[in-house]
């Protein structure tokens, strides 16, 4: 068997799985030196923290208010 037989250069699996891939945002993540993609990630999760909050005290006041019913 050839290299090439042993690791083909096309797989079905990969190439379905990159038709939903948006390859530009990756190709303008990688224009970023390592501290930006750090700082953008940094601020993403800061987000993600702040929404995660505002949902558990939303719970929290519908739960209160529910129980007082």
């Amino acid at each position: 068997m050839s290299p090439s037989e042993d690791f083909p250069l096309s797989d079905p699996v990969i190439e379905a799985y990159k038709a939903d891939v948006d390859r530009t945002l990756l190709r303008e993540n990688l224009k970023l030196t390592v501290e930006e993609r750090f700082l953008k990630w940094m601020s993403h999760r800061k987000i993600n923290e702040e929404l995660r909050r505002a949902g558990e005290e939303a719970r929290k006041a519908k739960w209160s208010t529910s129980k007082r019913s």
